[in-house]
């Protein structure tokens, strides 16, 4: 029997535009968005449930409507996936100073408020963000996202839904069973397929606790995460956007991002990475922020945000 709950987010917030800075492509299939309702399988230990949700109201009251399928209705269950889903969306996030600080730059009002109600997204887990950045790494998002599906489909927990499988994000332990040559097969580099077994094997083996990351300072959690297999400069500013919701970060070696920025900016010379952080520090503490709705245009600009006849939202 589906459970069903609400949980109400810090206004203004839009649940379309947080799942799409989430899911940045049509084709992801662990976070899937249908022009109504977001749908992801979450891993709650050994038990993967199928979650729904959707917005019942907008404005400065909004309200969602969570559903939970897949296994018993039960309080553990329920105040974990209300834990999963506040992380993931946001909904705690207060962007009241980060509106102020937009109302007084003629650059930045109008993004903020063609894109009002984006809250700032994240991975459920750290280990999840680095995952992801293993995969995109020095490869198009698009491509990233393929190899992403691939290993859902490969290893991922799923969940029946009217005889289709749904699948979720692959753990640890599902990890650790894969060998390198199906890493290969799959499509991921020699160097990739080191980095995630690397990491899957040592926190299965209890050797590695990224949940330590979170207590720490930015500089601090730079200096952690690029100790790890594979990690560089992007891939840590990456996860601490992306997994520890840290929206100060704009990684600046990101080529996408500090490529639309620079366009955004209607510079004429690219911008390095000194280039990104001189340019977004006026915009400081919520650089991050700005770069999802950089993202959020690029998709729009892009039509990607339509390919499954969803409208675009209204610009201001």
């Amino acid at each position: 029997m589906p459970d069903t709950f609400v949980l109400k987010p810090v206004p203004p917030f839009r649940l379309d535009l947080t799942v799409w800075a989430l899911r940045r492509r049509a084709r992801n299939i662990i976070d899937r968005w249908d022009g109504t309702a977001y749908r992801r399988v979450l891993s709650l230990g050994d038990t993967p449930v199928e979650v729904e949700v959707t917005q019942a109201a907008g404005g400065e009251q909004p309200r969602l409507a969570v559903t939970v399928r897949g296994t018993p209705a039960g309080v553990r269950i329920r105040d974990a996936v209300q834990d999963a889903i506040t992380r993931m969306l946001g909904l705690k996030a207060d962007l009241s100073g980060f509106y102020a600080l937009a109302a007084q730059d003629r650059k930045l009002a109008p993004l903020a408020e063609r894109f009002r109600g984006l809250k700032p997204p994240r991975f459920p887990t750290v280990f999840e963000a680095l995952v992801n950045a293993f995969a995109c790494q020095q490869l198009s998002l698009t491509v990233g996202i393929e190899l992403l599906d691939r290993l859902a489909r490969q290893c991922g927990p799923t969940v029946a839904d009217a005889g289709s499988p749904s699948y979720g994000f692959p753990r640890p332990a599902d990890l650790v069973r894969v060998k390198p040559p199906t890493f290969r097969k799959l499509g991921f580099s020699y160097g990739k397929a080191k980095s995630i077994l690397t990491l899957s094997r040592n926190i299965a083996a209890g050797e590695q606790d990224l949940r330590s990351l979170e207590t720490m300072n930015e500089n601090e959690a730079v200096a952690q995460l690029t100790q790890l297999r594979g990690v560089g400069r992007w891939t840590a500013e990456y996860v601490l956007l992306r997994g520890m919701g840290r929206i100060s970060m704009f990684p600046g070696d990101d080529v996408g991002a500090r490529n639309h920025l620079a366009e955004w900016l209607a510079r004429w010379q690219p911008l390095d990475y000194e280039g990104v952080r001189r340019a977004v520090a006026r915009w400081q503490p919520y650089a991050g922020l700005v770069y999802f709705h950089l993202l959020l245009a690029d998709l729009t600009e892009s039509s990607e945000m339509i390919k499954q006849n969803q409208p675009l939202p209204q610009i201001a």
